[in-house]
Order: structure tokens, then C-alpha cells, then sequence
């Protein structure tokens, strides 16, 4: 008999619940205690849809991220917030976003100005995580606080508790030394938090510990796997049995590693890396349980049950009741219910599952393997008629657009002349000072904004009111940031959902739902469009907004675009299909857009390109052939413009040093990137590379409410100065400020401008 269980829930709630309870605490529009109260709730509920499972995963939700909780567990704390007054939870918050309490008075007096921890990509995906911080005297004391108080809520919910950490090994991996000292130093006083924590759960009742160690499918030195068996052979002393979880990709080279870790089990994910299961059977001790990730937690197309079924049952047949089969990954990555959407087109809904039907087919799964599949016949019969009529579905398959991409030609990649040749004409043209100041795109998203875009929804606002409502947004962006002082205006997007879905909803191929949210941070949700089938543009998306934009003013505007990368990247895409093919038709939609533009008359154009490094594999030897058709792909977007028109794209809240040279490959004359939360740390990828075009190292941290200084700003512009000719250099925020208020960006900005005129004056 297969033992089901999961690694991880969604969070955030099926109607973002824990979203709307985190911004309404911040802005102190409600307590402390009614957001325990929803996280209570959300925890109670989410158990309740996986009390099916025979082990429930507890200690999964986080009020921000996973491993900020196990940094707080492992009390691992920044000294800048270490000894201040309030509830723990105001604590976190601080470390999270740079504060708890909204208001500046509030602020002051808990803790002044305190730098939020740097964010990044979890592994390769669009999920951010609060980088642990480590120094050579760093120590890590116990606080199992948060942890035992959710495993007592859920034994009076009679859950089978599995507790979820984040294993020691990849602790420290993906955190940062802040003063370059060794990381793996810090695994044997580690070590022994993590023995503590263990026997304290095993005190509670606990008999399994999932612990997450995804690390393991990347590429490993020498050094990082004798950790892993230095970390396990102490960590074996435990009482509690321990599920080593590995996901996100194959272990590869370190298959015999994990397979001969002195742990109770080990999960694999076998949607990307089924290959190995078979050979891990042979390797793991007879007495190991093997769970098998079998339901992909990182898309949302049902599963082809017939077809799992014919690949596990004589795998079950070997292993017998050391098979536990579970999703792939935690179930983060993907909605909640797809019984919520009442609106999405029955024939594309018949094709996914969400988290609650993916939990759903495991037990399909789990059922026709314990007591044959006569026993969920019905089931499987609909699984397959969802699979074939998606293969066959003439929605799915455009002759035409198969028809154009065989015309790619490497020609449709490359600008007329050289970056040193462009830009003699765009200076000309453009008539710039030096530090030139824009912003990234999008400007606050106002309660007047949500209110036009739900009344047009609605249907209570018709399209001529609708456009009006978002011009006057527009107009007043620009009016804003020509009275700021800016020298290249956006026009700040008022129309736009998402940078992603936005375009989706004006491309043949796409479907889009309700309530399809997914954290991306904190209480940051986006809802991934469905890429279902061929791509193609039938008219312009972005032109009209923009033509209007630039005739409010006589600076330069800039187009506003999202490239192919990351509108793949960001999107739930089509898995019947290679995602190459996919970006290559994305490239060529967007392409036409880009000429569009520039035929309207608009000569500085943005494609942003924000996801490009989470889609690398996580093994850096796969690299190359990702970023081959990665960079061609924004290439064949933006290259067929004339000398004249200035190529613009933006990356955030990535680290960008490893793959330098192949962002130089695309050949923007600019790009912007996140440096501020990081103190420029990124730029260090400059003492090596001679970056050969124009760079704008953001200054403005848009995902903290904290107002950046002048003088801070002029301090991080002078550390880029020290690597990129300050003739070369933007200065401009990290990212967009669509999730900012107008108080907070406008003295922002007025310290940016100030901050500019400050280093010409210098230069």
C-alpha cells in the first residue's frame, strides 16, 4: 500500500486571504491578533483539504517565506534588528520588508531605519525567498516557537502531522556571508540546533520530519557533499525518521550521495528527473522508503493518470510499502481550487488541476495501485478523455504560426550597427545629461485604478469610460514626473493587471482564470496566464496608451513591453511542447510590437526581461543551451529596430554575475537591474567584465516602504561609478513602483532627481 502525503500548501489562501490580512495589519487598519487569527484559519483550512493524505505537512505556512521562518527558528537574525521591543511577528516583518507598523511615528520608534534582507529567486523559480545572512560570528540558538504552536493546532485538528523544515545543508547554501567568511564553518554549531530542534518535535509525538534539501540537485563540489554526509551521520542520531526532499530537478551526479544518506527516506522529483528512479530503486537500502514526486507541483495540466499508472505499478510492485508517492514539490507554485473558476472556457478548465485536484489524482493514483484500477475506473476514464481531447484540440495547434517560425533566421537578431554606433545617434537624438534619471514602468496602482478596471469588468463601466479613467491615471504620471524632473517619463501602466497577463490577454494561445493566485512574495500574488496553445498577435497591445502618453509631453517616452523570456517564464506553459519553441513564437509577437512602436514615433523602448536567470536549469553544464535561445529569443524582439531607436530591458531581484556575458549578448544599449537591497554587491560581475553598453544600477528598494536618502543614493551611484564610466550610467529605481503608494514614491523620486543633479555636478 503507497503512503501519500505532500510537501507543502498553498498559503496565500483561495481568495489571497492572507494577502488582504498582511496589508491591512502594515497599514494598520487592523491587529496583530485578527492576522493570527486568519493564519489559524488559513493553516485549519488547508489541512482540512489534505486530510485524505496519510502524513499532512505542518509548519508549511509562513505569514512572509519559508525560510525566513527557518532563519527565525534558528535564531539567525540580522543584528540591526536584533533586541527590539514588540511581538515577535512585528520582528520578522522588519527583516522581511524593512518594517512592521505602517506609520512613520510607529516605525521610528520601534526601530528608526532598518535595511529589509535581500530577496531572491527560490532555485528557478518565480517564488522569492529572505536570503539568510551569516558572518563569521554568527550564532544560531533554538526558538521552535512558531513550529510546536502550529503542531499543537493541528493535534487538536487530528492531523497526521510530518513537519516541513529546511534542511542544514541548503541553509546555508542559499544564504550569503556578509564579511566573506566560510559558510560551511557554521555547520557544527548548526548542526546542533538542528539535533535540538529534532528531539523537541520528537517530545511532541512527531515520528516523521520532512526535511527539504533541494540543494542537492544542483551541482555540488567536493566540499558541499562531504557536508552532506558530515550534516546526516550526526543528524542520525535522532529519534525522529527523517525524509530527506529533493525537488526541481534530477540528482544526477549525486544520486549515490543521496540514496546513501543515513536517512528513513527519500523523496525524488520525477517529474523532472523520472529517468532516475528506476536506478535509485537499486541503490537505497532495503530498509528506506522512496516517495515519488508524481504530480507535478510546478504546472497545472492534469496528469496523465493511464499513463502514471503504467510507469508505478511495477515500481510499487518492487518497492511495496516503502512507495510514497506525493507531488512533486510543495504545492506553492500553484493555485488553490480550480472549482473556483466559474469563468474560465470548460473546454481549457477540463484540462488542469489545481492544488486540490492535484492532491485529488494522488489518491486516484494511490487507490488504483492498492486495490487495482477497477476500483477508480470512472475516474480514470475522465482523466483520459481531458488527455486526448487536449492532443487533439485545433486550439492547441496554429499551421500558420508553425509556418512562421521556420522563416527564423539569425539576420532578425542583430541591430544595424555596433552599441558604440547607436548610441552616438540616440545621444543626438535624445539629448540626455549625464546620470540620466527614469523610472522602471509602472507607478502606483491607486484605489481609483482597481475601482475603473473591477466597474469595467463588471460591465458597469463601458469601454469609452474605461479609457477615459485610465487616460487621467496616465496623464497624471506624466504630469507627476515631468514636475519630479525626470528625464525619460513612463506612462506608468495604469491600464495593465500584470505585466505578464496583460499581454496574454491580447494573444491568441492563452487562457486566463479568476482566482489562479500564486505568492510570489510576502503578500505580493501574481496570476500566471495559461499557455495553452500556439502564439500569435492579431493587433497591437500597447501603442494607442503610448502615442497618448508621449503626446502629454515633449521628453522622451518610453514603450513599455515584457519580453518573451519572461512571459514564458512567468506563465503556467504548455508541457506538450518544448519551451524554446513557445519562446520563439513569443518573440516574434512581441517583435511586432516593438516596430509598432517605433513606427508611432516613440524612440526609447523597454522590454523587460525580469525572469531571464530563474529559467536557467539549476545545473550550470544545461546552461548554455537555455541561454542560447533565451538571449535569440529578446534578440529577434528587439533588433529590427533602426540605430535611432534606444533598446532598453530591465532584470530584478536575481543574481546576474554568473551569466554577465550572455546579458551583454543581448545587446540592450540599456538595462536596468536591482542593486540596492544587495548595496550594489551585484556590480561586482564589473571588476571582471567589461560591460560594453549602458547600465542603470537601481537605487530605490520599491519593495520596502523605507524612502531612500539622498545621500544614500548618491553613495550607491558613486560604488557604480567605481566600475561603469559614469557616461555610461541610468539612475533609476530597482523595479516598477506599481505596488508603492504616491506618498512614498514621489519624495523617493525627489531624492533620485536630487540625487542625479548632485553627481553631475560632481562628474
Amino acid at each position: 500500500m503507497a503512503t501519500t502525503h505532500n510537501l507543502g500548501f498553498p498559503r496565500i489562501g483561495a481568495k489571497r486571504e492572507l494577502k488582504f490580512a498582511l496589508e491591512a495589519y502594515w497599514k494598520g487598519q487592523s491587529s496583530l491578533d485578527a492576522l493570527k487569527q486568519v493564519g489559524k484559519d488559513l493553516r485549519q483550512g488547508n489541512w482540512a483539504l489534505q486530510s485524505d493524505l496519510d502524513l499532512v505537512p505542518v509548519g508549511d505556512f509562513a505569514f512572509y517565506d519559508q525560510v525566513l521562518d527557518m532563519s527565525f527558528t534558528l535564531g539567525n537574525l540580522p543584528a540591526r534588528v536584533q533586541d527590539f521591543h514588540g511581538d515577535a511577528l512585528d520582528n520578522y516583518f522588519r527583516v522581511a520588508r524593512g518594517r512592521s507598523a505602517e506609520s512613520d511615528e510607529a516605525h521610528a520608534q520601534c526601530c528608526g531605519g532598518v535595511t529589509a534582507g535581500e530577496m531572491t529567486k527560490w532555485f528557478d523559480t518565480n517564488y522569492h525567498y529572505i536570503v539568510p545572512e551569516f558572518t563569521a560570528e554568527t550564532q544560531f540558538k533554538l526558538d521552535a516557537t512558531r513550529l510546536l504552536a502550529q503542531l499543537a493546532e493541528a493535534k487538536t485538528q487530528q492531523v497526521k502531522a510530518k513537519p516541513v523544515i529546511i534542511g542544514p545543508v541548503t541553509y546555508l547554501a542559499i544564504g550569503k556571508s556578509k564579511d566573506d567568511s566560510d559558510r560551511l564553518a557554521l555547520l557544527p554549531q548548526l548542526l546542533q540546533v538542528y539535533t535540538e530542534l529534532l528531539e523537541t518535535l520528537v517530545a511532541q509525538g512527531v515520528e516523521w520530519v520532512q526535511i527539504d534539501e533541494p540543494i542537492l540537485v544542483t551541482e555540488l563540489t567536493a566540499e558541499w557533499q562531504h557536508a552532506f554526509n558530515l550534516a546526516y551521520h550526526q543528524l542520525k542520531s535522532s529519534r525522529a525518521k527523517l525524509l530527506l526532499a529533493t525537488y526541481f530537478g534530477p540528482l544526477a551526479d549525486n544520486q549515490y550521495l543521496a540514496a546513501n544518506l543515513p536517512v528513513a527516506g527519500l523523496h525524488v522529483d520525477a517529474i523532472n528527473a523520472r529517468s532516475e528512479v528506476v536506478p535509485l530503486i537499486s541503490m537505497l537500502p532495503a530498509h528506506k522508503v522512496l516517495s515519488i514526486g508524481v504530480i507535478n507541483g510546478r504546472n497545472i495540466w492534469k496528469t496523465d493518470l493511464n499513463a502514471t499508472l503504467d510507469w508505478l505499478e511495477p515500481i510499487a510492485e518492487r518497492l511495496g510499502d516503502r512507495l510514497w508517492l506525493a507531488p512533486s514539490c510543495s504545492l506553492l507554485h500553484v493555485p488553490v481550487d480550480l472549482d473556483s473558476e466559474v469563468k474560465l472556457e470548460a473546454e481549457v478548465k477540463s484540462w488542469l488541476a489545481f492544488a486540490k485536484q492535484k492532491l485529488e489524482e494522488l489518491q486516484v493514483l494511490a487507490t488504483a495501485l492498492t486495490h487495482g484500477r477497477a476500483a477508480v475506473k470512472v475516474a480514470l476514464a475522465v482523466n483520459q478523455v481531458a488527455i486526448d481531447a487536449r492532443r487533439a484540440s485545433k486550439r492547441v495547434h496554429n499551421p500558420q504560426v508553425k509556418a512562421a517560425l521556420a522563416t527564423l533566421t539569425p539576420q532578425l537578431g542583430q541591430r544595424q550597427n555596433t552599441y558604440a554606433q547607436r548610441a552616438a545617434k540616440q545621444a543626438a537624438l535624445l539629448k540626455l545629461p549625464k546620470y540620466p534619471t527614469t523610472t522602471i514602468g509602472s507607478f502606483p496602482q491607486t484605489a481609483e485604478i482597481r475601482q475603473a478596471r473591477s466597474q469595467f469588468k463588471a460591465g458597469a463601466l463601458d469601454n469609452a469610460g474605461y479609457e477615459i479613467a485610465m487616460k487621467t491615471e496616465i496623464e497624471r504620471s506624466v504630469r507627476e514626473q515631468e514636475s519630479l524632473g525626470l528625464d525619460v517619463l513612463v506612462h506608468g501602466e495604469a491600464e495593465r493587471n500584470d505585466m505578464v497577463e496583460y499581454f496574454g490577454e491580447q494573444l491568441d494561445g492563452y487562457a486566463f482564470s479568476q482566482f489562479g493566485w500564486v505568492q510570489s512574495y510576502g503578500s505580493r500574488c501574481v496570476k500566471p496566464p495559461i499557455l495553452f496553445g500556439d502564439i500569435s498577435r492579431t493587433q497591437a497591445m500597447t501603442v494607442a496608451w503610448i502615442k497618448y502618453a508621449q503626446s502629454l509631453t515633449s521628453k522622451p517616452m518610453k514603450g513599455m513591453l515584457t519580453g518573451p523570456v519572461t512571459i514564458l517564464n512567468w506563465s503556467f506553459v504548455r508541457d506538450d511542447q518544448p519551451r524554446a519553441v513557445s519562446c520563439y513564437q513569443l518573440a516574434l509577437a512581441i517583435r511586432e510590437e516593438v516596430l509598432d512602436l517605433e513606427k508611432a514615433g516613440i524612440h526609447v523602448i523597454q522590454i523587460d526581461e525580469a525572469a531571464l536567470r530563474e529559467g536557467l536549469p539549476l545545473r550550470k553544464s544545461q546552461w548554455k543551451e537555455y541561454l542560447n535561445w533565451a538571449v535569440e529569443s529578446f534578440r529577434i524582439t528587439a533588433n529590427g529596430v533602426a540605430d535611432e531607436t534606444q533598446i532598453h530591458t530591465h532584470m530584478c531581484y536575481s543574481e546576474f554575475n554568473d551569466i554577465i556575458a550572455a546579458i551583454a549578448e543581448m545587446d540592450a544599449d540599456v538595462i536596468t537591474i536591482e542593486t540596492s537591497r544587495s548595496d550594489m554587491e551585484l556590480l561586482d560581475a564589473f571588476d571582471d567584465f567589461n560591460y560594453p553598453n549602458e547600465i542603470g544600477p537601481g537605487v530605490y528598494d520599491i519593495h520596502s516602504p523605507n524612502i531612500p536618502t539622498q545621500d544614500h543614493i548618491v553613495q550607491l551611484m558613486q560604488k557604480a561609478a567605481e566600475r561603469i564610466p559614469a557616461e555610461r550610467l541610468w539612475v533609476n529605481p530597482d523595479c516598477g513602483l506599481k505596488t508603492r503608494q504616491w506618498a512614498e514614491v514621489l519624495p523617493a523620486l525627489t531624492n533620485m532627481v536630487a540625487a542625479a543633479k548632485t553627481l553631475r555636478a560632481q562628474a
